[in-house]
């Protein structure tokens, strides 16, 4: 094959913007942990014309209109060459990064509309990334291996998993699929390009009071696999790319110690997750380490830690010829063969009451629980009088569920949920890539799987890997088996297309399959296309206005320093006279908040050690009044640090009145003192 491999940034603004994934509209940016990347891989015949994209993005998930701004942008650059149906772009699934990049209405809600800036720093970071992977183009070899991660995962709703026929449970070992799929590429002298991990985990350990922008624990894996392969070089930099993608992580959380009480520290691992004082929002789950930082690299160096093991010792070869199968289908009207004599049908988009409830990961508002199959009198009157009552219609198709938000029958000012769903699968010789809208539970997805396997058995290709790719190409939330949505908890709730969801999908991917096994790909129909709603811009954000510094201080001024001495295990820690860091954003050059630097007597200069994108490194945002805000920036000196003299340096940008109606942006750095890091 011809392969490359590109890295781009994908930040976005790190301030004010709501962070997407628990819908908890109190979680606003505050700052950056670490960056998030675009990563994208190409592989192509040497000799056809076929290819394939595989791209994975540190955010929450990909939304529709990402998917047809990347790809309207694709077709003006190369023409033909990227196309809906050889282009997969993947979300990691992280809880922490900037929203408001949805053009359903739904998700405006939670993300204060739609939010230009994270919507453009996405699709160019996503652009840019191809555009690398294609400039770099080379011949090289594919490798795949699998292997087992372990205390790594939990069921978060095991009493859903239960409803499973027990005879298919009785098949699997484990109520998670503890497998990860790793993709390994080398050039042709066998030079090391990247990998592709898929593994099935919710990137929540980072919990919903975190306010700091990152890639959350397969970040954290990234993170540590690039560090390794690209030695010497500062963090989002050099030539290697490692990608850990997400697959059916429906139901499976990493916040393996469990769900406790909050107020009481006895377990709620019960159907309601509830807690006897407090009710559900007191239900919480806990993770490996002593906080929520420590829990992400404990997590994250479990799948590192595994996936270096795969990628040392992969050894089979991918070979054989690229296809790739798309379809637009609209997913409020599939019918669905279940046997000879039974036809079903999906339902129009809707969410049920337990969708408020949120999960052990991150708990919802009011006084909602998990399980409910029944609705509520009071919510329902406030829903019926605010968002009208869902049709007849709409309430039988998705029973048992209790409708919440009836967001298929909502239109204003634009549809609330998508009908027009993308399926698709890309195969690389002998692995299937099947890349899914939404977050399959555990056995949705062994099912989906599996289904497509036999397709792909029954029709003369035999042995194929097949992987999912979660959250691609558009939005559906979730997806669990007919038998888990029966009991309605979270992960059924939010099956916004009813009961027979799965079933849909199964038909349509073994479709997509057996086009792809009989060569027969061009005679799909492509289906209704998704549509572009002229939304520019619809935001509740505060606009960026004029800044101060406090009086006697300019912008960049220290003020609180550092002390003099640290030694490592301890946090250097320095806060500036700051500006917004949105205007950094809205500037869209390749922007740096802070680097760590080392002093060198030898040339007399400092050179810089780290910078932003170091987990090592805080960047802390605080507003104050009258237009003044502080920057804080913290370094965690981690064990093995060279000893010496070290500072801190803030780069920000704050806007300055230029005439009566015109803002401009002004760049701006600070220091601390220099400071010693003495030997432990």
């Amino acid at each position: 094959y011809l392969v490359g491999v590109g890295r781009a940034d994908c930040t976005g603004p790190v301030a004010q913007v709501p962070l997407m994934g628990y819908a908890n509209p109190d979680q606003v940016g505050g700052g950056l942990l670490s960056r998030l990347y675009s990563r994208a891989f190409i592989v192509a015949e040497p000799q056809g014309s076929r290819r394939v994209v595989f791209v994975s993005a540190d955010i929450g998930m990909v939304s529709q209109r990402v998917r047809l701004e990347v790809l309207k942008q694709l077709r003006s650059k190369y023409g033909e060459l990227y196309r809906q149906d050889n282009v997969i772009l993947s979300g990691t699934h992280t809880h922490s990064g900037p929203g408001g990049y949805f053009q359903y209405t739904l998700f405006w809600i939670t993300s204060k509309g739609l939010v230009q800036p994270t919507l453009k720093s996405i699709v160019n970071g996503i652009v840019k990334s191809i555009d690398i992977a294609h400039e770099n183009m080379k011949k090289g070899r594919l490798f795949i291996n699998r292997g087992t991660v372990e205390n790594s995962q939990i069921n978060r709703s095991p009493f859903s998993y239960l409803a499973n026929p027990e005879s298919e449970r009785n098949r699997y070992s484990s109520n998670t699929d503890k497998e990860m799929v790793l993709l390994k590429m080398v050039d042709e002298d066998g030079h090391e390009l990247g990998l592709i991990s898929w593994f099935a985990v919710h990137p929540v350990s980072m919990n919903n009071s975190n306010h700091l922008v990152n890639s959350d624990n397969v970040g954290y894996a990234s993170y540590l696999f690039e560090q390794e392969k690209n030695k010497g070089m500062l963090p989002g930099e050099g030539s290697f790319v490692a990608a850990f993608a997400s697959s059916n992580l429906g139901d499976v959380s990493p916040n393996t110690r469990g769900p406790f009480c909050a107020n009481t520290g006895e377990s709620c691992d019960n159907p309601q997750s509830t807690c006897p004082i407090g009710g559900a929002a007191m239900c919480m789950a806990k993770g490996p380490g002593k906080d929520m930082f420590e829990s992400t690299r404990i997590i994250g160096q479990n799948i590192y830690l595994k996936a270096k093991e795969l990628y040392e010792k992969a050894s089979q070869e991918v070979t054989g010829p690229l296809s790739s199968a798309h379809q637009w289908v609209n997913m409020s009207s599939v019918s669905v063969e279940l046997n000879a004599t039974h036809t079903v049908q999906t339902c129009k988009p809707a969410l049920g009451h337990s969708f408020a409830a949120g999960t052990i990961d991150g708990v919802g508002a009011f006084n909602f629980t998990q399980g409910s199959v029944e609705g509520d009198p009071f919510w329902d009157q406030i829903r019926d009088q605010l968002l009208g009552e869902p049709s007849n219609e709409t309430k039988a198709c998705h029973k048992p569920k209790p409708i919440l938000f009836n967001t298929g029958e909502m239109t204003w000012p634009h549809p609330w949920h998508p009908d027009i769903v993308d399926v698709q699968i890309a195969a690389i010789g002998s692995l299937a890539i099947l890349a899914v809208p939404g977050e399959f539970t555990t056995m949705s997805g062994r099912r989906l799987r599996e289904a497509v396997q036999s397709e792909f058995d029954s029709h003369g290709t035999p042995g194929m890997n097949v992987v999912i790719a979660g959250l691609c190409n558009v939005y559906t939330h979730y997806i669990t088996t007919y038998e888990e949505y029966q009991l309605q908890r979270y992960e059924a709730a939010s099956t916004i297309y009813g009961p027979h969801t799965l079933s849909a999908y199964i038909q349509l991917y073994r479709g997509l399959a057996k086009a792809i096994a009989l060569n027969g790909t061009q005679e799909l129909s492509p289906g209704p296309e998704p549509p572009f709603f002229n939304v520019t811009s619809l935001t509740l954000l505060p606009s960026l206005s004029a800044e101060n510094a406090p009086a006697g201080k300019t912008f960049g001024d220290v003020l609180e320093e550092v002390r003099p001495k640290y030694r490592e295990g301890e946090v250097a820690k320095v806060t500036f006279v700051g500006g917004n860091p949105r205007n950094s954003a809205e500037n869209a050059t390749v922007h740096n908040f802070l680097t760590v630097e080392r002093y060198s007597s030898i040339s007399s200069s400092w050179s810089v050690v780290l910078n932003d994108a170091s987990w090592d490194t805080r960047f802390y945002w605080s507003k104050g009044s009258r237009g003044q805000s502080n920057v804080t920036l913290e370094w965690h000196i981690p064990a093995g640090t060279e000893p010496g003299t070290y500072r801190l340096r803030y780069f920000g940008h704050y806007k300055k009145r230029a005439t009566l109606f015109r803002v401009i942006s002004v760049p701006f750095e600070g220091s601390s003192s220099a400071f010693q890091l003495t030997a432990p």
